[in-house]
């Protein structure tokens, strides 16, 4: 199974912080981010990975190389001039993903989720990882029914930025930047997008409070 890794964001919630460093970079507990989800996916078994990049992208290649030292086989895809939104962004790297379902991952999170427990073909166009919704997303974005996600109901959760997505969701698509959401909710219209809501510990790294926040707790961990 391959997976790409979400690295294109500039984060500009994190300025100072992303200035001269690329939100993926940022280190918790002694490791960039990224790094804690290469060693995750290596774990579950995964040896290839797409990493899109824009911002700052050089110190990404630099940092991480071809990833042996993680025990992965790792590729760009840089985005110029400019980052092209999630589904954009795998769309460019679409032909390199293969024709079965992969991982992927939005690389300015953390979340110990066992990635060994995402099912390799899921059942429609897409699985997603569902979390509780935090403070700054106490509305949710899909609710999550008998293992189905909708994009309209009550008791919403969070999309934890994990999922393992088909190609066909993006089959046809014209390369240039373009959100994920509206192809979900059109595959959800249809009953082709399902989801797991999962418990466990999940922090989206959106400003520098947070991420000093997560950098105690992991260091106390170790």
């Amino acid at each position: 199974m391959r997976a790409m890794v979400l690295a294109a964001g500039r984060g500009e919630r994190m300025r100072p912080l992303t200035a001269h460093t690329p939100k993926p970079l940022l280190e918790v507990g002694g490791k960039a981010l990224i790094e804690y989800h290469l060693a995750a996916l290596q774990q579950a078994g995964v040896n290839d990975v797409i990493i899109n990049h824009a911002w700052l992208g050089e110190q990404i290649e630099s940092r991480l190389g071809n990833g042996d030292r993680y025990g992965l086989r790792i590729e760009y895809s840089p985005e110029i001039p400019e980052a092209l939104e999630t589904a954009g962004g795998i769309v460019q790297a679409l032909a390199r993903l293969g024709t079965e379902p992969f991982i992927v991952i939005n690389g300015d999170t953390w979340c110990d989720y066992p990635l060994q427990r995402l099912p390799h073909h899921p059942d429609g166009l897409a699985h997603l990882v569902m979390v509780d919704n935090p403070a700054h997303n106490p509305q949710g974005d899909f609710c999550l029914n008998n293992g189905s996600l909708q994009a309209e109901g009550e008791s919403k959760l969070t999309y934890s930025g994990i999922g393992v997505y088909h190609p066909q969701l993006f089959a046809g698509l014209e390369p240039g930047i373009r959100p994920l959401a509206p192809l979900l909710k059109k595959a959800m219209a249809s009953n082709q997008v399902k989801g797991e809501h999962y418990r466990g510990y999940w922090y989206d790294i959106g400003t520098p409070e947070r991420l000093a926040e997560l950098d105690l707790i992991l260091q106390k961990k170790r």
